[in-house]
């Protein structure tokens, strides 16, 4: 977790923080709660910017607690170097990568349209292969999340032909449209989703 990651969940008070986390791990179910409450919506707001999807958000950051709730005691025991705010991001970073590696958003050819991996290198450092599959994962929750703004004909297009790795010929089938029209379908499905990347940048 890099330090500018970090920074994006605001530390409580040093003495506080840690007399929470302690109540916390020992059992105190008022101690978390106040430890949700302070960091909730910096939780939220850290996963809205990796997922670019609030609803998606909403349910990680769920999840993020549920976990850190299961797993407080061991965290108590023994804190690490970043304190409870950088171990709820490695837990909210953790749920993002598990979410983007799963079945239901395996996104890899769709994605490679849009981020090419640069192979320029033969030989690159555990660190840099590393980095590159992290890029390569949230790379694959953009798009997911940019497949929304597409019609509902043009998501369901898309899904077959990525998600499902149908054919052209299949997808038309399924679909029951003329070649053509799937092929055009498709088309403009990934035209719209690369100017909705596009305007993203630019607002960045």
């Amino acid at each position: 977790m890099s330090s500018q990651a970090n920074a994006k969940i605001s530390p409580m008070g040093g003495p506080v923080l840690a007399a929470l986390v302690a109540k916390a791990g020992a059992g105190d179910r008022d101690a978390f709660a106040t430890l949700y409450n302070e960091y909730q919506p910096d939780v939220y707001r850290y996963l809205v910017r990796r997922t670019r999807n609030r609803d998606l958000a909403e349910d990680l950051t769920q999840e993020v607690f549920v976990r850190a709730l299961r797993r407080i005691g061991d965290f108590a025991a023994r804190p690490g170097a970043g304190g409870f705010p950088a171990w709820l991001c490695v837990i909210a970073r953790n749920l993002t990568i598990d979410y983007a590696k799963s079945s239901r958003v395996r996104l890899e050819v769709l994605t490679g349209e849009f981020f090419e991996a640069d192979a320029s290198e033969e030989h690159e450092s555990a660190e840099a292969g590393a980095l590159r599959e992290l890029d390569a994962v949230e790379a694959t929750v953009v798009v997911t999340g940019v497949m929304r703004t597409l019609t509902p004909s043009q998501r369901v297009c898309v899904e077959m032909r990525y998600l499902q790795d149908l054919s052209l010929q299949e997808t038309a089938s399924a679909l029951g449209k003329a070649h053509g029209a799937v092929k055009t379908l498709t088309f403009r499905a990934m035209a719209s989703m690369r100017r909705t990347l596009a305007d993203e940048a630019v607002a960045a």
